[in-house]
């Protein structure tokens, strides 16, 4: 369903990814960026390491979950205030967490950070969903957003080494405040309101959601995608650097190419929804999923572990993520321009909740140091996902 949406959303492709880009980096690179000082953290707060770890786990929770709350909102009040108020909210409390000793106020600021990161992810995909339904640009924005939240994973945990051993661990958190205050100042100047014009009404919105089974099969799509990058993030390390022998230098440049894979797809996928459309390029999506699953699975049985029998599937399962996550929003969302925020909210909570449990359960129960949890999380969700667009 279509809303009216407020005319004012002008920028050319390179602007609105200058004003789109801050909030979507930093609210991946607040848990990425952090990694390389958890080790030492329980010394430096004088606590024990159960509550640096909740740092971690309930940043990542609320992130997710925490959108069901301002998806809503963001219906009620507009994008704008959302956004900005989240942003407020991320800045300040990094700033905080930069001042702080103490290890509860710590944690309650690492709680106050997702909350904000979870209202800038809210209000940014909301108006990307009011601004570019139905244009041919929102395939490219979505592309380069999702493969900005792959691409930090690679860099943001070295990016946060080079910050501490130059400025200390509260020089991380400044690095994630200071921007973050600077974007909230330009989107005040720049970032209109998109929410639609027309009133709705809310009665069993999350209802119609829910029974919608193009809004299931998508997000199901964006979860196999970004959840087999999960799961290569999580297994990468201990396969090319314990089994296959990698320096951690080599095994950096290693990860990076998956990176530098999905980056690169990101400028050609346009051409292929023209070609295929979102229910061709989600198939096409799954298909390389299940063809990267089965290259490793050959390479698990009959080959020695190493950079080849790894990361060239990997490459193929990048193809298959960015075709994938490029559309699978407007799948999704299609039905619900009305109420953006809350079919957003959703999108993201669901799609949260299925890579943190199915994913986490690959890496735990199958050997995490092999790439029997990549295959068997990417052609498993994959063939979920074929199924539920079949019957949607």
């Amino acid at each position: 369903m279509s809303s009216p949406v407020h005319q004012n959303w002008a920028y050319a492709l390179p602007a609105a990814l200058l004003l789109l880009a801050p909030f979507n980096i930093l609210a991946s690179l607040a848990m990425d960026i952090y990694l390389p000082v958890v080790p030492a953290m329980p010394g430096i707060l004088a606590t024990t390491p159960a509550v640096i770890q909740l740092t971690l786990s309930l940043y990542m929770i609320l992130l997710g979950v925490g959108q069901i709350a301002f998806g809503p909102l963001s219906d009620r009040i507009g994008r704008r205030p959302v956004l900005l108020g989240g942003a407020l909210l991320f800045a300040s409390s990094s700033l905080l967490l930069a001042a702080t000793s103490s290890a509860p106020f710590f944690l309650g600021l690492r709680v106050t950070q997702a909350i904000g990161a979870s209202a800038m992810l809210v209000g940014l995909f909301a108006t990307v969903r009011d601004a570019y339904a139905d244009r041919p640009e929102s395939v490219v924005i979505y592309g380069y957003l999702n493969a900005m939240l792959a691409f930090v994973p690679a860099l943001g945990p070295v990016l946060g080494a080079l910050i501490a051993e130059w400025f200390g661990w509260r020089g991380l958190f400044i690095a994630l405040g200071a921007p973050a205050m600077i974007a909230v100042a330009w989107a005040s100047m720049r970032w209109p309101e998109t929410a639609p014009l027309q009133a709705t009404k809310r009665k069993g919105v999350l209802r119609r959601i829910v029974r919608s089974g193009a809004f299931w099969a998508y997000t199901l799509a964006f979860s196999a995608a970004m959840g087999s990058f999960f799961v290569f993030f999580s297994t990468a390390p201990r396969f090319l650097i314990m089994r296959a022998g990698l320096s951690e230098f080599a095994f950096s440049l290693a990860f990076a190419t998956a990176a530098l894979v999905m980056i690169a797809a990101t400028r050609f996928v346009s051409v292929a929804v023209k070609k295929w459309g979102v229910d061709g390029c989600a198939r096409r999506g799954m298909a390389l999923l299940l063809l990267g699953s089965a290259l490793l699975v050959l390479g698990e049985l009959f080959l020695s572990p190493s950079f080849w029998s790894f990361m060239p599937p990997m490459w193929i399962i990048a193809l298959g993520i960015v075709m994938t996550a490029s559309v699978t929003a407007d799948g999704a969302l299609a039905e619900f321009g009305d109420v953006a925020g809350t079919a957003v909210a959703l999108y993201f909570c669901i799609q949260s909740l299925i890579v943190g449990l199915v994913g986490t359960a690959a890496v735990v129960l199958l050997k995490g140091d092999t790439a029997w949890p990549l295959a068997v999380y990417a052609a498993g969700m994959a063939l979920a996902t074929l199924a539920a667009l079949r019957r949607r």
